[in-house]
């Protein structure tokens, strides 16, 4: 069965090409979320260095300056969808591909780990992001 998919929306008082440069390039990811060796390029494989080990990602779509999504890991799927907003920009983000009868690779289920990255989304790294891209 289907975990709901995390889905959060945030504006920030910047321009959507730096909202862009923050989300789609290893430096800019690096500031406000994980170390990684991304690069923006349709099937590029790349890493996310987590407090848990090194996840393997794949950019699965590649729309600049309004959409990337990227596989992480064996199940999820992750979107950051951009919209211009006359020198403000919404940002959400989409984080998909939670199941129920699944368990991730250090044996917590999607349920639980579906909880605390929803809470760490909001709480810690969307945040950093703002702080990040408003400065």
């Amino acid at each position: 069965m289907t975990v709901e998919t995390i889905k959060q929306s945030s504006v920030f008082n910047a321009p959507i090409q730096k909202v862009w440069e923050a989300v789609a390039t290893s430096e800019g990811i690096a500031e406000w979320f994980m170390p990684n060796d991304f690069k923006a390029d349709l099937g590029h494989e790349f890493s996310l260095h987590t407090p848990y080990g090194i996840s393997p990602c794949k950019v699965t779509e590649l729309d600049p300056p309004n959409r990337l999504s990227f596989s992480w890991g064996e199940d999820w799927q992750v979107t950051f969808e951009l919209k211009d907003l006359e020198g403000k920009t919404e940002f959400t983000l989409i984080h998909a591909g939670w199941d129920e009868t699944k368990v991730t690779e250090t044996g917590d289920t999607h349920a639980d780990v579906r909880e605390r990255m929803d809470h760490g989304w909001r709480e810690a790294v969307l945040p950093r992001l703002k702080e990040y891209v408003e400065v």
